[in-house]
C-alpha cells in the first residue's frame, strides 16, 4: 500500500462530555514510539535501477530536489497537510498572529508557462503518481512507470481504490476544478442541525468562492475547439429531456485563453487536470491560501515530511513522529517533534489513520468510538459513452456544465467531463457521476502491519452504479450513442472515488466546530468531518467553507 495518513470527521453532540474529560482525571498517554514502522513502498536506499530515473526527474524538475528544511523540533501550532482545509487553517491563524508551521509528505511542484513539470494523463510517468509503479485508468488500459513521490496517490483497499493528492497543495492539483453548493434539503439532511445552512449560505460558501476565484467557464472557451466534447455532451443530455447547469470552475480562463493563442504550454486544453496544470491553469491552493498564508511571514511549509504516529504528552503538548524524506522516498531522517496545538488536515484518508492508530496505539486514549466511523465515497462514479463524435482534436478538462437527477433511487448527478488519458477526441464521451449514496465504511487498526484499514464492502457501489446507470442509459438511447466503451471501458465505473469524505464527522467524533472530543487543543480542519457525503456534489466548496467556518470560531474563541 502507498503511504497514507487517513482521515477523520466532527461531531457536536458531546460538550458536556468534552468539558468533564478536561477536568476530570486524565489515562496517562502512551509516549513516543521507539521508531516508526518503515514506509513500506519505499526503500531506504534507492537500488542501483533508479541511479538513471534520479538523474531523468532531476534533469525534468530540478526544484523538487532542492534542500527541504526540516520543521522545528516544537511549534506553537502544527498543521498536518496543505490541502483545502488544512490551508485555510494555515492562512486564518497566520492572520491571528499565531505562528504556524505546516507538514507536507508530497513535494512543492513549481509553474512554468512552457515546461513540461507535470507528467501527462495519457502517458504517466513517476511524477504522476505516488509511489506506485502501476494505475489502471477509467479505460481499462493499466500504465506502468517509476515508482516516484508524484503527485496523485492511489490508496488500495480491498474494495475501492481512492484517489487523493500528494504534494503542496494536496488534491487542489489534482480534483476537477468544480466549485458546487450542495442544495439545502441534501446539506441539512446531512449535517442536521450541527451545521447551519443559512449560515454557511450567507458567509462562508461566498468566502470560499471568492477565494477560490470559482466562475463559470465563459463563451468563448465553451465555443473553442477544445470543448467540442461538452458541447456535444450538452447536446446529449437536452435530448434526453434534461437541461445542463452551468458549473463554477477554480480554472484561470485567462491561461486558457493564453494555451488557445500558443502563448502557454497546452495543458488543461488537451485533457491534463488528475495530474496538475504547471502552467497555473488550476487556480490552485499555491496560488491564493497558501500564497497569503506565506506571505504573512507567520507560516513555513516543509515537504517531504511524512507523519506516521501523533499523540499527547502528560504536559498537554502533543507529539508527531514524521520521516523526512527525498522525492525518490529515500528517508533522510525520522523525528519526534512537539506542538502546543495541532491541526489534522492531511485528508479523510490522512485525518482518520492518524486518529484510528493514535486510539488503538494509546496514545489519544480519550478519544471516542466515532473515531474512524461514516466514511464515504460521495457516491463517485466515471461514465464513458462511445460513439459520440464531436469537433475539436482534444478534449479539455475544465467542466462546464452539470446535470441532476431526483426522480430515481437516490438523486443523482452528471458532470459534463473529458476523458482522462485520452488526450485525442475519439468520440468518447466522458462525465463524473456522483450520487446521494447511504453507504459507509469504517477504519480499523491491524497491529500486525500498523496500518490502518478500511473496511469498504464487496458490492458497497452497488446503489450507486445501478442509480447513474438508469440516467445515464437514457441519455444514451436519446443521443444514439452507445453506454460505455466494448472490450474496455465499463459503462459506469465505481471501483474508485475522487472524493473520500468522513472518518471524524462533524458533530460524534468532534464538536460542531472541528474540536476532536475528548482533548483541548486538537482539531480535524478536512474532508474527515464530512459525513460521507456532500449532497451529490463535489466536496472542495464545502471542505473550504466549513474550514473557514470553523477556524473562524476556533480563533473567536480561543479554543
Amino acid at each position: 500500500m502507498s503511504i497514507s495518513r487517513r482521515s477523520l470527521i466532527v461531531g457536536s453532540a458531546a460538550t458536556a462530555t468534552t468539558a468533564a474529560l478536561a477536568v476530570g482525571a486524565q489515562p496517562a498517554a502512551a509516549a513516543p514510539p521507539a521508531g516508526p514502522a518503515p514506509l513500506k513502498p519505499i526503500p531506504d536506499v534507492p537500488d542501483k535501477s533508479s541511479a538513471l530515473m534520479v538523474l531523468k526527474y532531476k534533469a525534468m524538475v530540478p526544484e523538487i530536489f532542492k534542500p527541504r528544511p526540516s520543521a522545528p523540533a516544537h511549534s506553537d501550532v502544527l498543521v498536518i497537510g496543505s490541502g483545502f482545509g488544512a490551508s485555510v487553517a494555515a492562512l486564518r491563524l497566520a492572520q491571528a498572529g499565531q505562528k504556524v508551521t505546516v507538514l507536507e509528505r508530497g513535494s512543492r511542484w513549481p509553474r512554468d508557462p512552457k515546461r513540461a513539470i507535470f507528467a501527462t494523463d495519457a502517458l504517466p510517468d513517476g511524477r504522476g503518481f505516488w509511489f506506485r509503479k502501476k494505475f489502471t485508468g477509467i479505460t481499462g488500459i493499466q500504465q506502468s512507470f517509476d515508482s516516484f513521490g508524484g503527485v496523485l496517490d492511489v490508496t488500495e483497499y480491498a474494495n475501492i481504490h481512492v484517489w487523493r493528492g500528494a504534494a503542496v497543495g494536496g488534491g487542489s492539483h489534482v480534483f476537477t476544478g468544480v466549485l458546487i453548493q450542495p442544495e439545502r434539503r441534501y446539506f441539512e439532511g446531512l449535517f442536521g442541525s450541527t451545521v447551519n445552512y443559512d449560515e454557511m449560505d450567507r458567509t462562508y460558501y461566498p468566502r470560499a468562492m471568492a477565494m477560490l476565484k470559482g466562475d463559470p467557464m465563459p463563451a468563448d472557451i465553451y465555443a473553442s475547439a477544445p470543448f467540442g466534447h461538452s458541447r456535444r455532451w450538452d447536446n446529449n443530455v437536452r435530448k434526453a429531456g434534461y437541461e445542463p447547469q452551468p458549473l463554477n470552475s477554480i480554472f484561470n480562463w485567462d491561461v486558457i485563453r493564453k494555451e488557445l493563442n500558443g502563448t502557454s504550454r497546452k495543458s488543461a486544453t488537451v485533457g491534463e487536470t488528475n495530474l496538475g496544470n504547471a502552467n497555473g491553469a488550476k487556480y490552485d491552493l499555491t496560488q491564493n491560501y497558501l500564497l497569503q498564508a506565506e506571505a504573512t511571514n507567520n507560516v513555513t511549509i516543509h515537504p517531504g515530511h511524512v507523519v506516521q504516529d501523533i499523540g499527547q504528552n502528560s504536559n498537554g503538548t502533543y507529539w508527531a513522529t514524521i520521516q523526512e524524506i527525498e522525492p525518490t522516498g529515500k528517508v533522510t531522517a525520522t523525528r519526534t517533534i512537539t506542538c502546543n496545538k495541532l491541526f489534522l488536515g492531511a485528508g479523510s484518508i490522512g485525518t482518520s489513520e492518524l486518529l484510528v492508530k493514535a486510539k488503538a496505539k494509546g496514545s489519544l486514549p480519550r478519544l471516542n468510538n466515532e473515531v474512524g466511523q461514516g466514511w464515504g465515497t460521495n457516491g463517485d462514479a466515471a461514465l464513458v459513452q462511445s460513439f459520440s463524435l464531436s469537433r475539436g482534436l482534444s478534449q479539455g478538462s475544465p467542466s462546464p456544465s452539470r446535470i441532476s437527477d431526483s426522480s430515481g433511487t437516490m438523486p443523482v448527478t452528471l458532470e459534463n467531463w473529458g476523458i482522462p488519458g485520452v488526450p485525442l477526441n475519439v468520440g468518447l464521451i466522458g462525465s463524473l457521476g456522483m450520487t446521494l449514496d447511504p453507504q459507509r465504511a469504517s477504519f480499523r487498526y491491524d497491529s500486525a502491519t500498523n496500518d490502518v484499514v478500511l473496511d469498504w464492502p464487496r458490492g458497497g457501489n452497488d446503489q450507486t452504479v445501478a442509480a447513474l446507470r438508469v440516467v445515464h442509459n437514457k441519455i444514451a438511447k436519446a443521443a444514439g450513442t452507445v453506454a460505455g466503451l466494448p472490450l474496455l471501458a465499463k459503462d459506469v465505473n465505481a471501483a474508485f472515488t475522487a472524493h473520500p469524505l468522513g472518518g471524524a464527522v462533524v458533530g460524534k467524533a468532534t464538536d460542531a466546530y472541528g474540536r476532536v472530543l475528548g482533548y483541548s487543543n486538537l482539531y480535524v480542519m478536512d474532508a474527515a468531518i464530512i459525513p460521507g457525503n456532500t449532497g451529490a456534489v463535489n466536496p472542495v466548496l464545502t471542505i473550504t467553507a466549513l474550514a473557514e467556518r470553523n477556524i473562524e470560531e476556533i480563533i473567536r474563541s480561543g479554543r
